[in-house]
């Protein structure tokens, strides 16, 4: 993958660089599997799965110091920017590009919703994004459970990447993760979402 470099950051955090750098749920300052620190990450674009803290983590921070663009659906963007951040909103099944990657939001089987200082806002939809970048077709299906739909995403879209969590309880577990791929019929599969504390979940 000459044109590609995938660096899992722990949990559901991922950053793809090629011609850009595109951070997926950054969830760095309360991940203890995590490599880094946010101060560390410069990236051009951040892509937000849902408004769990475990996926929205340091976006925030991260996109007031370096003005990279954030997408995510529409009621976490709404989110981001009440916090005087910008963010851009989209929807499933629609497609932007930004800086020349292209990203298509999927349909996720979970929750979502964004709780800070003891309120909880309405998070939206969760969702899953299909990443063209470096001349690949990257697959992050954020937190979800298997679904038949998984195969249409393999049809129409053909990732030949895909990140699936594996964790249970929150996510799909093992044995629906090789149902997923059965559906998806990626080349290369990588795990995520696991071996947690409960307590930051």
């Amino acid at each position: 993958m000459a044109d590609l470099k995938i660096t899992w950051l722990g949990h559901a955090a991922f950053l793809l660089e090629a011609e850009k750098k595109l951070l997926i749920d950054p969830f760095i300052s309360e991940n203890p599997k995590a490599p880094c620190s946010p101060e560390d990450l410069n990236p051009d674009i951040i892509a937000v799965t849902h408004g769990h803290r475990d996926h929205l983590g340091d976006t925030i921070e991260i996109g007031a110091r370096t003005g990279c663009r954030i997408i995510s659906i529409h009621e976490v963007a709404n989110y981001i920017k009440s916090k005087g951040v910008f963010a851009e909103g989209m929807n499933k099944g629609g497609t932007v590009e930004v800086e020349g990657i292209a990203l298509t939001m999927t349909h996720a089987l979970h929750s979502s919703s964004i709780d800070a200082s003891g309120f909880s806002f309405d998070g939206g939809s969760p969702a899953g994004f299909v990443i063209n970048i470096g001349g690949y077709s990257v697959y992050h299906s954020g937190d979800t459970g298997v679904f038949g739909d998984m195969q249409l995403i393999g049809e129409l879209y053909k990732p030949e990447i895909a990140l699936l969590p594996i964790g249970s309880r929150f996510t799909m577990g093992i044995k629906e993760a090789v149902k997923a791929v059965e559906l998806i019929e990626p080349r290369i599969v990588v795990p995520m979402h696991y071996r947690l504390p409960g307590s930051l979940l």
